[in-house]
C-alpha cells in the first residue's frame, strides 16, 4: 500500500512551504488510495510549544487536509531511538564528541534540527579518537556517526536512493561529516528520529521540500545500517517569500494562521502556493 507522511516540528506557526508539502503528500496518498500520516517531530523540546502543536491540527483542518487517526509524537517514544543507539554504538560506529556546546552550535547546530542545505558545516573529527576520562564524564557531549567506520561497515558498497524528480541518486555519505545522532540530554536527532520513525510507520514515500535532498543521504546510510527499508523520495520546488527566499518559521516568514486571520480562504492559500 502506499503511505506517504507529513512531519512538521511544533517550533512555530506552519508558513506556505508546509502547506505545499502537506498538501502534496495529501493529495498523492489520494490519487494512490493510500494512507496519509500526520506524525509531530518535537525532540527539541526546548523550542516546542503547546500552542503549536494545537495549531498545527487546526491548519490542516483548515486547509481540508485529513490524516491516519493515531498520530506519532517522537518525544513519546525516546527510548525506542535510544535502543537504536545502542545498536550502532554496539557496532562500534558512535562515539562521543566533548566540544562544548558553543562550539557544537558553531558548528554543527543545524544537523540537530533539520539540516537545510548551506546551513550546516562538517565537524572537524575533534573528539573522533579521543579517550574519555573520568573529568569527561561531568562533561555534556554528543554522540556522532563516525562516517569512516560506517561505510567500512558495509564494506565500501556504493548506496542509491530513488527520487521521483531525479531519478536514481547515488548517496555521498561523506557530505556532512560525522553527524550527531545523539546528546545527553537527548538520545535522539532528526536523522536518527525521522529514519527509525520512516520505517516504523511503513512510509514508502516521502515529500519534502529541495533543500533537504542532500539529507537523503545521510538517511539511506542509517537505513543500510540499520536493515530499514529506503522509500521513494519526492523533493519538491521550496515556496519563496517574494525576496525569493525559502520560507522559515526562524525568520518569521507569514504563517497559515496570518492568512486566515485576515480572512483569507483555504482556496485563497491554494492559489498562493500554485496547488488550485
Amino acid at each position: 500500500m502506499f503511505v506517504t507522511r507529513f512531519a512538521p516540528s511544533p517550533t512555530g506557526y506552519l508558513h506556505l512551504g508546509h502547506a505545499y508539502s502537506a498538501l502534496t503528500a495529501y493529495r498523492k496518498a489520494q490519487e494512490k488510495n493510500g494512507k496519509f500520516i500526520l506524525r509531530i517531530e518535537d525532540i527539541d523540546s526546548s523550542r516546542c510549544k503547546e500552542q503549536f502543536y494545537t495549531a498545527i491540527y487546526e491548519d490542516l483542518q483548515w486547509l481540508g487536509i485529513s490524516w491516519e487517526k493515531e498520530v506519532l509524537i517522537q518525544s513519546e517514544h525516546l527510548k525506542d531511538y535510544a535502543d537504536m543507539l545502542a545498536k550502532l554504538d554496539k557496532m562500534g560506529l558512535i562515539y562521543r564528541c566533548y566540544c562544548t556546546r558553543k562550539e557544537i552550535k558553531e558548528q554543527s547546530e543545524k544537523i540537530f534540527g533539520a539540516p537545510h542545505k548551506n546551513e550546516t558545516v562538517i565537524y572537524a573529527g575533534t573528539c573522533r579518537n579521543r579517550t574519555p576520562s573520568a573529568e569527561d564524564e561531568n562533561k555534556q557531549f554528543s554522540y556522532r556517526l563516525n562516517i569512516d567506520k560506517a561505510v567500512d561497515y558495509l564494506k565500501g558498497r556504493d548506496l542509491y536512493w530513488q527520487d521521483e524528480e531525479a531519478g536514481e541518486v547515488k548517496a555521498n555519505p561523506f557530505r556532512f561529516g560525522d553527524v550527531i545522532l545523539a546528546r545527553k540530554d537527548c538520545p535522539t536527532s532528526y536523522y536518527m528520529a525521522c529514519t527509525f520513525d520512516d520505517a516504523r510507520q511503513k512510509i514508502n514515500y516521502i515529500t519534502r521540500g529541495k533543500d533537504l535532498f542532500e539529507a537523503t543521504d545521510i538517511q539511506v546510510l542509517l537505513q543500510n545500517l540499520l536493515g530499514l527499508p529506503t522509500p521513494v523520495y519526492y523533493h519538491h520546488p521550496l515556496v519563496c517569500d517574494e525576496k525569493g527566499q525559502r520560507l522559515a518559521k526562524r525568520s518569521d516568514s507569514a504563517s497559515i494562521r496570518q492568512y486566515r486571520e485576515q480572512g483569507m480562504s483555504p482556496t485563497d492559500v491554494l492559489n498562493l502556493i500554485g496547488l488550485q
